[in-house]
């Protein structure tokens, strides 16, 4: 086994440093979510951090890790009699982005359970990390189902199993720990609830600091055992501190005063459900014994806010993570002790967010760095006003053919229709068309290709009753084969690849109108991150177009890309749509089963290059001919409208949808299905 970098050797990262051993004092805090750039240390601090946690004493021989001073009554090896425990270190298990169900929670043997009515269970990564630290790299690439599995276990401290009317429960307490690069896709407002802390880190801009991690790091590298044994002493420290902290947890005083402010400060920040102000008691509670005091103080308050609220305040994925740090200050100073509002015992809050404990991660979960040039929208190149519109221009005003004009802000978004692709997929699971899947209802039964995950008992049972006589059946149990066993087929829903084509060209730049364009791109893509789809983005304009993001879970990122969009110049529809085919062709061969969704933002009108009518249609055909759905969003506006959008629709085999009637409560309001290349009539 490889020696574990020190955790007491990592440059900088305080926050996360700090929101790792909160959890080690007090794992009722509720395990943390570390969101981040990658190569910020996320997983190296993770698994040092097992070094540092106390030894664990275990029912030898159980493979569900009880404690001999007080086993689990329900465990599925026992019942235990009374013997001496053995020590071992606590476990890190890692779940992995591919895992399975019966990987993650365990696997009934169902033949057995059948043909002989015995429990036979083996025991997944639950049982594995109880009692120790469970980590979670990449979860906001888990499966839905499995995220909520995994957190049902460690809000319950417990992990149950049925099946078929068989089951199985087991202790599953462990430190929950998730590390995520939001670049990749967010967690839904619910599941990030779920997780006590959050922590934001971002590699130093400072260049000593850079300097000394590639030393420690190259260092370690060369060997590792001498590097952890020069870190000895510090590790040594820490891990008696943390055993301090543990012991003197049970005599924190939690006043009445701070839990007033614990209240107020999640009221204003408006929070929902009351697991904030739990996992906010909780957490200043750690602070005071990691500190060694036995009263919890108004810093601790503060500290617990920076860390438990910031994900909590998140609607939806557009929203900026963190906390108004001068409404905190203001909130706990009116809702503090009187006599600590008018005098001078209490400190002045520092001027930029920072207490004690806070270092290069910004603030102890406070605002993260923020890249600011993401956000601000470019200018022309030349800096100046959008020029006016040609004379003669087919929509003027706002046409430009060859100043590039500012973006302008979007519109607000609103709720959408479904548009889901026709047919049944067999994609990751998700929430918008039609699939086999692991969960859903069940449609009917097949022979098991590889491990049985889900029994039709039904089917089974019919399966075996014909050979029951030639198999000597004479008690009441049934005689059950391995060819018996039938799997279940299931229905779901899907999540698929909404690939937008927004046309960025003069014909799209009145201020009003893409204003409107933008917000109905932005509802769409808020749809999409509901539906758990990945999302891409191509922009044409002027001579060609461009991959502006290409496909990915982080609608978030899209919408950034959005907001940026300049407009003006040409309409090259046809170059638009040849360039989604390109993007279609390359997600195709990396992931076959998820289905795309094409949806082409435009008026319709295409100009620049000979024939570009023709060019587009022929484009569209394409997209038809290889069985794309597609739908048009059609952004024509004014009293005389050509009809364009409707003609490109026809093309691509796909369905032409107003701005207007995009709307979910539109007075057209039945869900629209995109009509399947190749099948308009």
């Amino acid at each position: 086994m490889s020696t574990p970098y020190p955790f007491t050797a990592i440059v900088g990262q305080d926050d996360l440093r700090l929101g790792l051993l909160l959890n080690a004092v007090s794992p009722a805090v509720g395990g943390v979510l570390v969101r981040g750039e990658k190569g910020t240390a996320k997983s190296t601090a993770v698994r040092a951090l097992a070094a540092l946690m106390p030894e664990v004493s275990v029912v030898p021989g159980c493979r569900f890790s009880c404690d001999p001073v007080s086993p689990d009554a329900a465990c599925p090896d026992g019942p235990h009699a009374e013997a001496a425990g053995v020590s071992r270190a606590a476990r890190t298990v890692e779940l992995p982005v591919g895992a399975s169900e019966d990987r993650l929670v365990g696997a009934l043997d169902i033949e057995r359970a059948l043909s002989e009515g015995v429990k036979a269970f083996e025991p997944g990564l639950l049982a594995d990390a109880h009692r120790g630290i469970l980590y979670v790299d990449e979860v906001n690439l888990l499966h839905d189902h499995l995220v909520d599995l995994l957190l049902d276990a460690a809000a319950m401290g417990a992990s149950y199993v049925e099946r078929e009317g068989v089951s199985v429960r087991h202790a599953a307490r462990f430190l929950l720990v998730g590390t995520m690069n939001p670049e990749e896709g967010e967690l839904r407002p619910q599941l990030l609830d779920r997780f006590g802390l959050t922590v934001e880190v971002a590699a130093s801009r400072d260049t000593d600091e850079r300097v000394e991690v590639v030393r420690r790091r190259l260092a370690y590298d060369d060997d590792p055992d001498g590097f952890a044994a020069r870190w000895a002493g510090e590790e040594s420290a820490l891990r008696e501190r943390i055993a301090a902290a543990r012991a003197l947890l049970p005599r924190v005083v939690l006043g009445d005063g701070v839990l007033r402010q614990i209240a107020a400060t999640c009221a204003a920040f408006e929070v929902d459900g009351m697991r904030a102000d739990i996992v906010m008691a909780r957490t200043a509670t750690a602070l005071a014994a990691w500190a060694g005091r036995e009263e919890v103080t108004a810093d601790d308050v503060r500290q617990a806010a920076l860390l438990a609220l910031p994900h909590r305040r998140r609607r939806n994925p557009f929203d900026a993570p963190g906390l108004d740090e001068d409404k905190l200050d203001q909130t706990l100073d009116e809702a503090g002790p009187q006599e600590n509002n008018d005098g001078d015992d209490q400190p002045d809050p520092d001027p930029d967010g920072g207490g004690d404990d806070d270092g290069g991660g910004g603030g102890g979960g406070g605002v993260p760095p923020q890249a600011d040039g993401d956000r601000t929208p470019p200018r022309g190149e030349s800096g100046d006003t959008p020029s006016q519109a040609p004379e003669g221009s087919p929509d003027a005003p706002g046409r430009s053919t060859g100043a590039e004009q500012q973006p302008v802000a979007s519109a607000e978004p609103f709720r959408t229709k479904m548009l889901s692709v026709p047919g049944l997929g067999e994609g990751a699971a998700g929430r918008r068309s039609r699939a086999r899947t692991e969960h859903g209802r069940t449609t009917g039964a097949r022979r098991p290709q590889g491990a049985l995950t889900k029994l039709h008992l039904a089917a089974t049972v019919q399966a075996a009753a014909p050979h029951q006589r030639a198999r000597g059946r004479s008690g009441r149990g049934l005689v059950v084969r391995r060819d018996d066993l039938r799997q279940a087929t299931r229905e779901g829903r899907e999540g698929n690849l909404v690939l937008f084509v927004v046309d960025a060209s003069g014909s799209m730049a009145a201020r009003q109108r893409m204003s409107a364009v933008k917000g109905a791109v932005l509802s769409l893509l808020l749809d999409a991150y509901q539906r758990r789809d990945k999302v891409g983005l191509v922009t044409f304009r002027g001579k060609e177009a461009e991959v502006a993001l290409p496909p990915t879970s982080s609608v978030d990122a899209a919408a950034s890309r959005l907001e940026s969009l300049p407009t003006g110049g040409r309409t090259p529809l046809a170059a638009g749509l040849l360039k989604a085919h390109d993007v279609l062709r390359v997600e195709r061969l990396r992931d076959p089963s998820r289905r795309p969704l094409l949806v082409v933002v435009t008026d319709g009108r295409a100009t620049g290059g000979p024939e570009p009518v023709a060019l587009a249609g022929r484009a569209g055909r394409l997209h038809r001919s290889e069985g794309t759905a597609s739908v048009v969003v059609d952004c024509e506006s004014g009293y005389v409208r050509l009809g364009l959008a409707g003609e490109l629709a026809r093309e691509l085999g796909g369905t032409a949808v107003t701005l207007d009637e995009l709307r979910a409560d539109s007075i057209a309001g039945l869900v629209k299905d995109v009509t399947a290349a190749g099948r308009a009539a």
